[in-house]
């Protein structure tokens, strides 16, 4: 298993600053990047009056995201594609199996009864 672009671009910008710190850490900052992408969706959408459409910020705010995410599968041992590749056959099973690739909700996003 070699390690995907991502998880050796995030460890390289990591060990050059010295931003090593533990998993528990690492997920608050993955937390409030989340936070700051949602912020940014609701904001220029007009809370969900307008359709969101793909800017620079948001584009900006997911790279903080990703970084934040590489950086705990680093910590973690966990190659991003690898996990990538996996999730999506579990979606590809679960879909010839129920005809939804959620985890109890439908694709729509209603709760079963």
């Amino acid at each position: 298993m070699t390690s995907s672009n991502i998880n050796a671009m995030a460890k390289d910008v990591a060990d050059r600053y010295n931003l090593e710190c533990p998993v528990e850490i690492r997920f608050i900052d993955l937390a409030s990047e989340v936070g700051e992408l949602g912020k940014e969706i609701l904001k220029t959408s007009n809370y969900g009056k307008e359709a969101c459409k793909p800017s620079a910020s948001k584009a900006d705010e997911i790279g903080d995201v990703l970084f934040s995410l590489a950086c705990i599968a680093n910590t973690l041992g966990v190659d991003l594609e690898d996990a990538m590749r996996a999730a999506i056959e579990k979606y590809h099973a679960r879909f010839a199996k129920t005809g939804d690739v959620g985890s109890g909700h439908s694709q729509k996003g209603s709760v079963p009864d």
